[in-house]
């Protein structure tokens, strides 16, 4: 046999038990061995490059092969369980309709659990919900939803016309019809004057997730134009009944609308990257604090809702609301028949005319009104329109999946 053939018979060999043989002039900086192996497992490809780069390359494959099936599940686990748990944050708000039942009950069963959140927190919780409305809002979202004015002025007129109208009707009502103390007729009117509500954004997005920017739209608009409108309502319903202190409702919905928006907006727009952390918390956060403002005006004015007069307040405050998610409804079907996207907008101005921010009605109340009855009115108002607003959300959300199936 040849020396020529015995070498080949020999890499044919050293091939078979698992090698690849490289020649010298494969690898210079091997000059004090003629051949190095490696393990076929390593898979390394040599493409006449620096030899330390394709060592490099052949401990990190055999680096990254040692990592077994068990470890690659194990990391696999791990991103499947961040994953869901951020799935579970931002999805918190799918149980507010449940949360603010909740709250409800044990507010009626066992008011103590309530009371600890009494009226000075009210201000600071509201200022939360309206920075998270800042959070989850960007340029974007304003100048999609502006493309449709008609919808944000319906929204505006529904929210400032339509509910002021609703709210001086009911309250005459309370003193010529229940003959309740003028502090209640006065009530009912100033939880009609009040911007809407983050809870509508919420109902929209669970309801019809491509119109929440509108909804977000129609609440930021009107929020802002509260620290004006509101206190002119005020004035025009309820001015001559009971003494309104204009300028200090001004400074505080400053303090309790616009500087939290603004402060939410700034951080979206110039430190993204916190708001992408805190952002899946803020949903968990806002139902909790959500569920604790509904409960904590229930709890706190329980006497006065179980007393005949809070009875009275009780079905006014109820036929005022559902007034208002029906005209809210019909009115911008209506004006929108001849719309491709009618039904969701019936359904995202029913929300944005009968739910408002009745907590800042409540807050208003209780800073500028000395008789303490002016509250009770806002107070049912935040539970009323919660649980009517929400209940409206199984309704129709469980009717689409019908139409769907």
């Amino acid at each position: 046999m040849s020396l020529n053939s015995k070498f080949l018979l020999q890499q044919q060999q050293q091939y078979h038990q698992g090698f690849k043989i490289l020649h010298q002039k494969s690898l210079p900086c091997f000059d004090q061995h003629p051949f190095v192996s490696f393990p076929k497992k390593w898979k390394c490809f040599h493409s006449g490059g620096n030899s330390r780069l394709l060592i490099s390359r052949c401990i990190s494959e055999k680096f990254s092969d040692s990592l077994g099936p068990s470890d690659s599940e194990s990391l696999e686990n791990l991103k499947q369980k961040e994953n869901t748990l951020l799935t579970i944050l931002k999805g918190a708000n799918s149980f507010l309709p449940h949360v603010v039942l909740g709250s409800t009950i044990l507010a009626l069963i066992y008011p103590p659990s309530f009371t600890w959140f009494t009226n000075r927190y009210y201000s600071p919780a509201l200022g939360f919900l309206m920075f998270a409305v800042g959070v989850n809002s960007s340029e974007k979202d304003f100048l999609e939803a502006f493309k449709k004015p008609a919808a944000i002025f319906a929204g505006y007129i529904g929210q400032f016309a339509v509910k002021p109208l609703l709210g001086y009707l009911f309250g005459t009502l309370a003193m010529t019809v229940f003959g309740l103390p003028t502090s209640l007729a006065a009530g009912i009117m100033l939880t009609s004057c009040v911007s809407g509500a983050q809870l509508s954004n919420y109902a929209t997005f669970l309801t019809d997730p491509q119109m929440a920017p509108l909804s977000i739209v129609m609440t930021s608009l009107s929020t802002a134009t509260a620290v004006f409108v509101t206190p002119i309502l005020s004035l025009l319903l309820i001015g001559k009944k009971l003494p309104v202190d204009v300028k200090g409702m001004v400074s505080n919905i400053l303090q309790i609308v616009v500087a939290p928006v603004a402060g939410g907006l700034l951080l979206n727009r110039f430190f993204p990257q916190i708001c992408n952390a805190i952002r899946p918390l803020l949903p968990p956060l806002s139902v909790f604090v959500t569920a604790l403002c509904v409960g904590a005006p229930l709890a706190i004015n329980i006497e006065s809702l179980v007393s005949p007069s809070g009875m009275s307040v009780l079905l006014l405050m109820i036929a005022f609301h559902l007034s208002a998610f029906i005209l809210g409804y019909l009115l911008s079907g209506i004006a929108f028949h001849k719309a491709p996207d009618v039904k969701p907008l019936q359904r995202t101005l029913s929300y944005e005319t009968g739910m408002q921010s009745s907590l800042l009605a409540l807050a208003l109340a209780n800073k500028f009104f000395q008789d303490p009855l002016v509250g009770v009115p806002p107070a049912i108002s935040v539970v009323i329109m919660s649980l009517m607003g929400f209940s409206l959300v199984m309704l129709w959300a469980k009717k689409k999946e019908t139409v769907i199936g």
